[in-house]
């Protein structure tokens, strides 16, 4: 095996997943695990690494990447944020050495509205990442997830972004609210009702009101069952998307699962904005970008 081989983590907070990579970045082999940093005891993220990446970093010059939550203050060690505008050479100058020239942690973004802080584990590489696959320096990048991300590039330089709860208040409400009672989690996404959503969120009532109706829709059997949950998906996409400026002429990427982007995809078609997905492949190339920045400057 090269020297050059990479081992990819992506570690976040209840899972990990690597992937072996070869000097151009093609993923060789790849695991997952539900091992997330909640799952590891104090003083335990050495031993579950050598587990699972073990046989991996055997072979002598091995270098691994690691980003995500493993930098959190919970995680292995913590890796200071990187504040933003930020690119590919900003984020490796704060590259943090575990076991020097074998395991190094990425650091996250900060930003700041309004005197608030904002910030990003993980999803900075998914956007390098989108950046060498799709050849894009200027645009908007989406990540949905359990907090969403939508940031704004320019140059090749992370300007900033913002994080929207989104995916955590679908969970919360759909679960732990009286909606509860008549959705239904598990059916499969319905367009229809999902866009329906969508466009009731620009009414204007607000987000505290719009999300009822997927109660009262049962109630009086406006909607059956089965597309509730298209429906509260749809009213809250909508609300955040609602604060969004999107223009024709920016580039947007969607970055995340298909169930995720899907869904994301359609909201913005139906505002008259195309944008293009990419999936696991970005965190990957992400990796393999910051890892040969490093490379041309040692």
């Amino acid at each position: 095996m090269s020297s050059h081989h990479l081992v990819a983590v992506d570690w976040g907070t209840s899972s990990l997943r690597g992937a072996l990579l070869d000097a151009d970045g093609r993923v060789r082999e790849e695991q997952s695990h539900p091992r997330g940093i909640l799952s590891v005891k104090p003083g335990g993220f050495t031993e579950v690494f050598e587990t699972l990446f073990g046989d991996w970093m055997r072979p002598l010059g091995t270098r691994c990447l690691i980003s995500g939550m493993a930098g959190s203050k919970q995680g292995w060690v913590e890796a200071p944020y990187c504040p933003c505008p930020a690119g590919l050479s900003e984020v490796r100058a704060k590259v943090l050495e575990i076991e020097p020239g074998r395991i190094s942690i990425v650091p996250g973004l900060n930003d700041s509205h309004d005197g608030v802080p904002d910030v990003m584990r993980g999803e900075e590489v998914q956007i390098f990442g989108a950046m060498a696959l799709t050849g894009l320096r200027d645009g908007l990048f989406v990540l949905p997830g359990t907090h969403n991300k939508w940031a704004r590039v320019k140059n090749g330089m992370v300007t900033g972004f913002r994080t929207f709860m989104t995916g955590e208040l679908y969970s919360l409400l759909s679960q732990h609210s009286i909606l509860a009672r008549t959705l239904d989690t598990s059916a499969p996404l319905d367009e229809a009702a999902f866009l329906q959503g969508v466009t009731q969120s620009d009414n204007g009532q607000g987000l505290l009101h719009n999300a009822f109706g997927a109660r009262t829709l049962a109630l009086f059997d406006r909607m059956p069952t089965r597309e509730l949950a298209s429906y509260l998906s749809g009213i809250l996409i909508g609300e955040e998307l609602r604060t969004q400026s999107v223009h024709a002429a920016v580039d947007v990427v969607l970055i995340g699962s298909p169930a995720l982007t899907q869904r994301y995809q359609l909201a913005l078609q139906a505002a008259g904005t195309q944008a293009r997905t990419l999936g696991a492949e970005a965190t990957w190339a992400g990796l393999h970008a910051i890892h040969s920045t490093s490379h041309r400057k040692t």
